[in-house]
């Protein structure tokens, strides 16, 4: 009886394994759908008027969407190249921004990582721009919907990303051109206060409670718009 009883214990670890490594493969299949496959660089943007009224009557101030006074405040790295975050911006974060952000809970900041290459440090730099004109999440979601090849040259192509800052409703381009020269700098720092926290991938998260004292809580990578409502929840 006790062999049997093992017996069905080792079937059943392997037919979990194999459950969780079929529903990987789901994942890698849905995120490597979802990447831009192309070679980027198209100056016939796609997704624009999705975006812009998705976005519509958020405030944003520099790189942050949400109200600033929000007691949470939820720190993102993402790299603008990476396939992953941008399928982290079309399917796992909506909620967030639809119901703790809207509702003055959650506010979100956007800061750039570079682990695909040079190229995202332009990329970084040009959305970063953007925010200094409130339209820095509108140049981010945009730029995920027209995503191409990674380090094919669509990145850090100038003619590419006016584009973008153009439909995401930068107002003053000259401005904005003159802004991004500048901060190439500051998208590296960003890289290596992510590299201080611990995070190696991206999109990766923080997030910390109310009051200035709070402890920063690494969130990581989760899986689930679950999982981020999850972190949230225990810093209240």
């Amino acid at each position: 009886m006790k062999a049997d009883s093992d017996r069905r214990q080792r079937l059943l670890q392997i037919a979990a394994g194999a459950v969780f490594l079929a529903v990987a493969l789901v994942l890698v299949l849905v995120v490597v759908s979802s990447s831009g496959g192309g070679d980027g660089g198209d100056t016939k943007l796609e997704g624009v008027a999705a975006v812009n009224k998705s976005l519509a009557g958020y405030p944003q101030e520099g790189s942050v969407i949400g109200k600033l006074s929000a007691p949470i405040e939820m720190v993102e790295y993402g790299d603008l190249q990476c396939p992953v975050c941008k399928h982290y911006a079309e399917d796992i974060l909506p909620p967030i921004l639809e119901k703790q952000v809207k509702q003055g809970v959650v506010k979100v900041d956007f800061r750039y990582m570079t682990i695909i290459g040079k190229e995202s440090i332009a990329a970084g730099a040009a959305a970063h721009a953007a925010g200094l004109q409130h339209r820095s999440w509108n140049f981010i979601e945009i730029f995920y919907r027209n995503q191409g090849e990674e380090n094919s040259g669509y990145a850090g192509d100038d003619d590419f990303l006016e584009a973008v800052a153009k439909a995401a409703g930068v107002k003053d381009l000259e401005k904005w051109n003159e802004d991004r020269e500048g901060l190439d700098k500051w998208v590296e720092e960003n890289q290596q206060e992510a590299e201080a926290v611990g995070f190696s991938g991206s999109p990766s998260f923080t997030v910390r409670g109310p009051g200035s004292d709070e402890e920063l809580v690494a969130v990581g990578t989760p899986g689930s718009t679950a999982a981020l409502e999850e972190a949230i929840e225990d810093v209240r």
